[in-house]
């Protein structure tokens, strides 16, 4: 999901400088052995309890068909909860994109989500959704607080016959890290649905857009421009710099025309946008999105989560595709990653493939967000694990990335709960026949692609040469950070 960004940037960079003073002496010896620790958070059990749910209207998708609630965990985050009129006694527990920025919970954020995913409550599950407790990076924290609404739900409602995780976007990578820390309980969680998730983790999940972020400054030099400060790229933007969402537009606007008709570009912009494309592979419809991302989000990565450390390098990357790539090569700026930051951003969000559930995914052909690759990523993942037997995946010829068709959505939960059920894997056939039960109902159609099978990650994102090497955590730090945080990167 395309990250939102408030029109003045939420100044957080002060308050994660303080953080981490004050806890960097006890990391450093205590978790990374190291100088510059990323501050983290108090575990989510020390938290006082929480009120308890209250009812309100329901989205007017959902009128006269569930009954409603709203109400925020003991660690601030609000969510959502949906129990329908004829609840077939399971529990779908909802992981949300983005993410979004800003420094409060969003109470909209779960009300909407839950708007939007008024399928699976039609299909007659509950749902439970958290807005997250803060918005920004860090997806243990999202983790966390995904498993804090399902605790929520049982404490009110009781225990459901099955819970399923379902994650979108980032919430995929969410989700997918929910199975991995809470699916070990035993009856917590019953099986887990990623649909277009962002699946190859933070530590290499985002290497097109550090590739997008110095490519685009080559050819335009006006993000910064040359007479505003200077600053590394891989901040994404400078800490106190005030640019919103409109004015990075305006940039990308100006360099290429990127919303212009093609006759109305220059022969520069034109040139521009021809060279940007075709080095980074990213679609032109999906350009500005992803230099938000690698703006703004970027930002609250580096300078918010991890304490102005850099986790991101294009060292020995290799630019191909553009009018002269020998020029670019030698001009693009080249960074490399601090080996401790790049450690804090996987241990916060790449996969470990440790899952015992059964996991669904479903992901777009053409997600111009969140390549399909990223499924490639995944299934490797497991299978190094040893795991590749609990997953399933399919694919559909559609374009979009943050919703796919309903009559999908629905097929694919009740092939989950069957799967749960039986112990039988749905297969490429019975998904298609459940979608197309599900399409008489919901008329959004079937666009199931049982032959496709996605290429190598790598052979759509650029791999840094020598692959991913950072210190390991030992066994003891570990430990010590479930101990200290629980949740992962600065809150």
């Amino acid at each position: 999901m395309t990250p939102h960004v408030p029109a003045r940037p939420v100044p957080l960079y002060g308050r994660a400088r303080r953080r981490s003073a004050a806890l960097a002496a006890l990391l450093a010896a205590v978790v990374l052995g190291t100088a510059g620790t990323v501050p983290v958070a108090r575990a989510d059990t020390a938290a006082a309890p929480a009120p308890a749910p209250t009812a309100t209207d329901c989205p007017s998708a959902l009128a006269g068909q569930a009954r409603c609630y709203t109400g925020r965990d003991a660690n601030g985050a609000h969510y959502a909860i949906a129990v329908p009129e004829r609840w077939n006694g399971s529990l779908v527990v909802h992981a949300h994109g983005g993410p979004d920025l800003g420094e409060a919970s969003d109470p909209s954020r779960s009300t909407g989500d839950l708007e939007r995913w008024a399928v699976m409550v039609k299909e007659g599950y509950a749902w439970a959704g958290s807005s997250y407790r803060r918005g920004g990076y860090g997806t243990r924290m999202a983790a966390a607080d995904t498993e804090s609404v399902r605790r929520v739900f049982v404490d009110r409602f009781g225990k459901p016959g099955r819970t399923f995780v379902h994650g979108q976007s980032w919430g995929g990578d969410v989700a997918a890290k929910v199975a991995e820390t809470y699916g070990r309980e035993p009856g917590a969680y019953d099986g887990v649905l990623l649909t277009n998730g962002v699946l190859g983790g933070g530590s290499r999940g985002y290497d097109y857009r550090v590739d997008l972020r110095v490519v685009y400054q080559y050819y335009c030099s006006n993000h910064p421009r040359p007479a505003e400060p200077q600053y590394p790229l891989w901040q994404g933007l400078r800490p106190d710099s005030t640019m919103t969402a409109t004015g990075l537009r305006a940039r990308l606007r100006e360099c290429t025309g990127f919303d212009a008709d093609p006759s109305g570009r220059t022969a520069l912009q034109q040139r521009n946008l021809d060279d940007i494309l075709a080095v980074t592979g990213i679609p032109e419809r999906a350009l500005e999105s992803h230099l938000r991302f690698a703006t703004f989000t970027f930002r609250d990565i580096v300078s918010t989560r991890l304490g102005g450390r850099n986790p991101f390098s294009n060292q020995g990357v290799r630019y191909a595709g553009s009018h002269d790539d020998r020029a670019l090569n030698a001009g693009v700026e080249r960074f490399a990653a601090d080996p401790a930051a790049r450690r804090d951003l996987s241990w916060d969000s790449d996969l470990t493939g440790r899952v015992s559930l059964p996991v669904l995914t479903l992901h777009a052909i053409d997600d111009p967000t969140a390549f399909v690759e990223h499924e490639a990523a995944y299934r490797a993942t497991l299978r190094g694990a040893g795991r590749e037997r609990h997953l399933v995946q399919s694919f559909t010829r559609e374009s979009e990335h943050s919703g796919l068709s309903d009559a999908e959505y629905a097929g694919s939960i009740g092939a989950l709960d069957r799967w749960a059920r039986t112990g039988r894997k749905p297969t490429q056939r019975s998904l298609a026949t459940g979608c197309a039960a599900a399409d008489r109902t919901y008329g959004t159609g079937c666009f199931y692609d049982p032959a496709f099978r996605p290429a190598p990650y790598a052979s759509r994102v650029l791999p840094r040469p020598g692959g991913h090497h950072w210190p390991a955590m030992t066994a003891g730090q570990e430990r010590a950070w479930s101990r200290i945080d629980g949740v992962g990167i600065a809150p």
